[in-house]
């Protein structure tokens, strides 16, 4: 997956400018792929550059913003890279690295560290588990579009609930 992707699919989800994308990026897409917001602004650029997308000035207090619109040459470019097949990346966490460490060494104990990722996971879960009751209620009739977003926010939670049901299964071993 890559950044411009992302962003592409965000734009067209709501045009907006590049601060409102941002804060939208980190409370949606950026649960599942992070990205400073230096390197949102260097993408947009690098799309704008492109021909995917269009700026246009928008008045503000607080001087000229630029709103970013997605234009069909963007479009074209995410409906063919959504239709790529791509493979199951490798899993990278520091925690399960450092466990290692710790079985090699068989001086050092990890338990307080899992513990802390096991009350960070839980917050997550919690997150999630909000996100879904507030915009997927029980019972509410939803779009196509609406149950592809479900189904992303119902990998998370399971996602989390895997990595909990891992720290206590860990922590008891």
């Amino acid at each position: 997956m890559s950044l411009p992707h992302a962003l592409l699919t965000s734009l067209l989800e709501k045009p907006c400018t590049g601060a409102e994308l941002a804060r939208r990026f980190d409370k949606s897409i950026g649960h599942f792929w992070h990205a400073t917001h230096q390197q949102i602004y260097r993408d947009l650029g690098k799309l704008e550059a492109g021909g995917l997308i269009a700026a246009r000035g928008l008045a503000t207090a607080r001087g000229s913003q630029r709103h970013f619109d997605v234009l069909a040459q963007g479009r074209a470019e995410l409906e063919r890279w959504s239709a790529l097949e791509a493979d199951p990346q490798p899993m990278r966490d520091a925690l399960l690295v450092r466990l290692r460490a710790a079985a090699a060494l068989g001086s050092v104990d990890i338990a307080a560290e899992i513990r802390r990722h096991q009350g960070l996971h839980q917050v997550v879960l919690e997150e999630y588990r909000a996100i879904e009751a507030r915009d997927f209620p029980p019972g509410m009739a939803v779009s196509r579009s609406a149950e592809l977003q479900l189904a992303v926010l119902r990998a998370g939670i399971f996602l989390e609930e895997a990595w909990l049901a891992w720290c206590k299964d860990t922590l008891a071993g």
